[in-house]
């Protein structure tokens, strides 16, 4: 399995749209999240955060297949956020979400911070960032009575 990592542009928002809602819907019916779900984020609001001067917005690639998608937003004094990440539920469970983090971190070698968020109630993500070296700092966001964010970072 070859995984790469390709810069988005305008448009690739349809593409990723279409692999952010299939990703997302399980945890949608799961949490019933209406306002924040990736699900419900209209494809121009893709493109303009495609287009934001300080967002990188990548397809994550397994051989010549797209698998997924991940947006690092620079911060400020590297400091960078994983802003989303996400691999089509098919191609889960591969180990390409650690080689995309090693890739990010080869990419931002200069990061003196990474973040990002999780859902608290998802134990098998909160032990992947986990896995790739994220800690939680005890900060969260309840989003509903079944659903509460943390934070981690690294």
């Amino acid at each position: 399995m070859n995984i790469s990592l390709i810069k988005s542009e305008s448009k690739d928002a349809e593409i990723i749209h279409a692999m952010q809602i299939k990703s997302f819907m399980p945890l949608l019916e799961k949490y019933q999240d209406y306002e924040t779900s990736p699900v419900n984020e209209p494809i121009k609001r893709i493109i303009d955060k495609i287009n934001q001067s300080f967002t990188d917005y990548y397809i994550i690639k397994s051989d010549s297949l797209d698998v997924g998608g991940v947006r690092i937003v620079k911060k400020n004094d590297k400091h960078y956020r994983v802003s989303i990440i996400f691999i089509l539920p098919e191609y889960q469970g591969k180990k390409i979400g650690q080689e995309v983090f090693q890739m990010l971190e080869q990419i931002y070698s200069d990061a003196n911070e990474w973040e990002l968020d999780t859902i608290l109630q998802e134990q098998r993500n909160c032990l992947f960032y986990e896995k790739v070296g994220y800690k939680q700092t005890g900060e969260t966001k309840v989003i509903n009575d079944r659903l509460t964010l943390v934070v981690y970072k690294k």
